[in-house]
């Protein structure tokens, strides 16, 4: 007998490629409870998709400044979308063009995979923004009162405020001419030319844009990582969220306490992380 050629596996699959009711993954069928079963290992923590990743080895040689860069150049490269790479590569200086997005790459990236497994992420199925068994992110109001939306509204406000401020040349100004301010070891701010300088609160801003974005993270791979896995996506989702761990955690832009959570309400991803750390693929 001839055996049976299975198909090629599709190394980047989107939405297009199937239906919503594909995508929405059939509830697994309640098994028995057992006085001694401890509480069950989300999917991400287990072999082999812990490890799924695009890049092998450790990602802190990812965001290292290398030598002899300068350090302006170095993040605004990793930082842009690929068009702006090519843009930034015929300035004879990059530093004039005035597009210290530190977070937009990641941004960007995230929004898109967001994009594909939204069909799944309804007001029914996450009625809270939830990131772990205990864990529900709130949203502060314009009272500044802590409110509880579902998923998609709090992660549809976040996307829209972060395109907000990135739009506004108050916060990020974008044109030549203008001081280049990045984010560099201990918050210090650099500048490369005279004219409009960032904000002085530029610093916790850019703090508070990369803390809500982990949030999304977090709720994605609590709450969807079966579409991801269904999209055959993981190498791709986790090298996403390893590199913009090492990227937080190297310009001091994300807290311990944010990854990790409370021991009460711990985040979800938190034991992401210490399994990478163990792993050697993040630093301590």
């Amino acid at each position: 007998m001839t055996r049976v050629q299975r198909p090629k596996r599709s190394p980047t699959p989107t939405s297009a490629t199937f239906s919503p009711a594909e995508l929405q993954m059939p509830p697994p069928k309640p098994s028995p409870p057992s006085p001694t079963a401890g509480p069950q290992k989300p999917l991400y923590l287990c072999s082999p998709f812990v490890d799924a990743a695009l890049v092998k080895g450790n990602f802190k040689t990812i965001v290292m400044l290398p030598k002899y860069v300068d350090i302006m150049e170095w993040v605004a490269v990793n930082s842009v979308s690929p068009q702006n790479v090519i843009y930034l590569s015929q300035n004879t200086d990059p530093r004039r063009v005035g597009y210290p997005l530190l977070v937009y790459d990641f941004y960007t990236n995230l929004n898109e995979f967001y994009g594909v497994i939204a069909e799944c992420c309804t007001q029914a199925n996450c009625s809270k923004m939830s990131a772990g068994p205990t864990l529900n992110y709130t949203w502060i109001n314009q009272e500044r009162k802590s409110v509880n939306l579902p998923a998609p509204t709090y992660i549809d406000y976040v996307m829209t405020w972060i395109q907000n401020l990135l739009d506004d040349d108050k916060t990020f100004p974008t044109k030549a001419g203008t001081n280049l301010c990045i984010m560099c070891s201990y918050l210090t701010l650099l500048t490369a030319t005279t004219g409009q300088e960032f904000p002085q609160n530029f610093p916790s801003i850019i703090k508070h844009v990369y803390r809500q974005l982990l949030r999304v993270f977090a709720h994605i791979y609590h709450a969807h990582y079966q579409q991801i896995l269904h999209l055959r996506s993981e190498p791709h989702f986790n090298s996403l969220f390893a590199h913009f761990l090492a990227f937080g955690r190297e310009y001091e832009l994300l807290d311990v306490k944010d990854v990790k959570g409370a021991s009460s309400a711990p985040v979800g991803v938190g034991q992401l992380w210490e399994a990478w750390k163990q792993m050697g693929i993040l630093e301590g």
